[in-house]
């Protein structure tokens, strides 16, 4: 069962381990690096402690951190952008759609947003799945919007209003 946590139950070499995966950097934007150092893990759990990255919560599966989610508010939207990671060896396991689910649930019920919306590459068909299970719904296709690896990508916008 997954459950959200602190990140500060969570150790910089347990993120840089599974932070350190050109299989997740691809999906994220560039400012997820790759290679991911422990200097980078710090400098992302210092981010954390100061807020500047909305509500950051650690993915545990029982006990064994799996990877991070957040909240990102958008200030005088009433909207926050959903995020998510996942180390690869937790992949196609329901995961990231069970931590959808509580992330979502956590912005509408706790932190108040009318809506939330993520982004999603349209070469990661699996992460725009695994929004559609948790009731989110494409909004927009921003075409050749994001600047990735030197590359321009189609970004899909998915979105869902507090029920």
């Amino acid at each position: 069962m997954i459950k959200l946590k602190s990140l500060a139950n969570v150790s910089s070499p347990e993120i840089q381990r599974l932070a350190d995966n050109y299989a997740v950097a691809r999906n994220l934007r560039d400012s997820f690096p790759h290679p991911y150092t422990l200097a980078d893990a710090q400098y992302f759990k210092d981010l954390v402690t100061t807020g500047d990255l909305g509500t950051v919560f650690a993915l545990f599966d029982d006990d064994t951190f799996i990877g991070v989610g957040s909240i990102i508010p958008h200030e005088g939207e009433g909207a926050a952008e959903l995020g998510y990671w996942l180390g690869e060896p937790f992949w196609g396991k329901g995961f990231a759609t069970a931590a959808a689910q509580q992330l979502l649930a956590y912005a509408f019920q706790e932190l108040n947003f009318q809506k939330v919306y993520a982004y999603v590459f349209a070469y990661n068909p699996a992460s725009m799945r695994v929004l559609e299970k948790v009731g989110f719904t494409e909004e927009a296709i921003l075409a050749q919007s994001t600047l990735k690896e030197g590359e321009y990508y189609d970004e899909y916008r998915f979105s869902i209003n507090r029920p």
